[in-house]
Parts: structure tokens; C-alpha cells; sequence
């Protein structure tokens, strides 16, 4: 399960971490600090993220 979960985190994570990027761009916040943090909290926050998808599929596939 962990290399399926480390493949979907290289979706999920850089996914999540664009999405950060373009909130915080949105709201204006077009400092670096302000870009990298919420590219780092995507990128944190897709690892829970990433084991509870691979999770799921292994639960459906048995």
C-alpha cells in the first residue's frame, strides 16, 4: 500500500499545492513567503490525503 499511496502523493500533493498557490495568489497575497508557505501546507497536507485514497482503493479492491 505504501507505493500505491507514494504514486497517488505525486498527484495529490503537487495537486494540492497549485491549488494553494492560486488561493493565495487570489487573495492577493503575492508575496514568496506567503506562495511557498502554502505550497509547503498543500504539499503536507497531501500525504494524509494520499494514504486515505490508497487506503480506499485497497479497501474496495479486496
Amino acid at each position: 500500500m505504501l507505493r500505491l499511496a507514494s504514486v497517488l502523493y505525486s498527484l495529490i500533493g503537487s495537486s494540492l499545492a497549485g491549488v494553494g498557490v492560486i488561493v493565495v495568489l487570489v487573495a492577493g497575497m503575492s508575496t514568496v513567503p506567503a506562495i511557498l508557505a502554502s505550497a509547503a501546507i498543500g504539499a503536507v497536507l497531501g500525504m494524509p490525503v494520499a494514504w486515505l485514497v490508497a487506503k480506499q482503493l485497497y479497501a474496495r479492491g479486496a
